[in-house]
């Protein structure tokens, strides 16, 4: 019954906080057009208000009202590189603060949720208690891991992209087309990630930066050795008057080693990681196979005699 009465407050103490919410609504919707300031973004279609399901805005002021609560109170948060790891993961209009209100619900749900599990099950008090801990544990620390592991990802296909980009700026430049023009061009022709992040790039220089600026922004996104390669080379360029086409021919053969280099490298630790599967997983099933015959043997002998 105790268990149940614990339950019971905490639901009760969810349903004040979204009546707050409720209340507070006008509030919420003002300061989130002013959080858009702050919000990286590129040329997309514009979500309408009547697209946007009601509950889903009742979770974005709930989780920016959080977030905006820790923000001004915990000053160990580390708010602008979380901001920095939600560029490159690819959630350019996802805040950090709203980021940490949504981990801060996941961590208060994920236990409520199962904690009711558990009592239907008729589980024991103490494994409610630990299995809770465990999921309020799981849900403070899963969102930071999947959007660190989803920013390595979409940072090595734009490291990984670059060769053939430079490769088609190359043709386009030797065709007598600028270079302003010819990141334009190559923007249209390349997707993915790397293709988000030319045209973010080409939209900062529409709204008023000069090209270089534009390539320091991206590179400080995207703070890989192929883009800030191809960057550095570019600002050296334009500075010293060197030909850009030659730059970019040799930016190529280097990127084009270094990929070679790094899958020579991958093809060397797979010896090393296949080692525990091997160990673990292949070889007791082998070794059942072969020696269980003769153990059943030896056995059936010796109990014979």
């Amino acid at each position: 019954m105790t268990l149940v009465a614990i339950l019971g407050l905490l639901l009760v103490a969810v349903a004040i906080a979204f009546g707050f919410v409720a209340v507070a609504e006008p509030r919420v919707r003002r300061s989130e057009k002013l959080g858009l300031i702050d919000v990286y973004s590129y040329a997309q279609p514009v979500e309408s208000e009547l697209a946007v399901a009601p509950a889903r805005k009742t979770l974005d002021g709930l989780a920016a009202q959080i977030g905006d609560f820790l923000a001004e109170r915990v000053s160990s948060l580390r708010e602008e590189e979380i901001q920095k790891r939600l560029i490159a993961a690819g959630y350019f209009k996802l805040g950090a603060r709203r980021f940490l209100g949504y981990r801060v619900m996941l961590t208060l749900a994920l236990p409520l949720v199962v904690m009711w599990l558990l009592i239907l099950a008729d589980a024991s008090a103490a494994g409610v208690v630990v299995f809770a801990l465990v999921a309020a544990a799981v849900g403070w620390v899963a969102p930071g891991y999947l959007l660190g592991h989803k920013a390595r990802m979409r940072l090595q296909e734009v490291d990984y992209g670059m060769p053939e980009l430079i490769d088609l700026l190359v043709v386009i430049l030797e065709a007598g087309v600028g270079f302003t023009a010819a990141l334009r061009i190559a923007a249209t022709r390349i997707g993915g990630p790397l293709g988000e992040e030319l045209r973010l790039t080409i939209q900062e220089q529409n709204l008023g930066l000069s090209m270089l600026e534009a390539l320091q922004n991206w590179m400080a996104r995207c703070d890989t050795p192929a883009v800030s390669t191809f960057v550095r080379s570019m600002i050296q360029g334009e500075r010293l008057g060197i030909s850009i086409g030659q730059i970019l021919r040799n930016l190529a053969l280097e990127m084009r080693k270094r990929r070679r280099a790094a899958a020579e490298e991958r093809a060397h630790k797979a010896a090393i990681k296949i080692l525990f599967p091997l160990a673990l997983l292949i070889f007791p099933a082998m070794f059942v196979i072969v020696l269980g015959p003769a153990m059943y043997r030896i056995v059936d002998v010796l109990s014979g005699s």
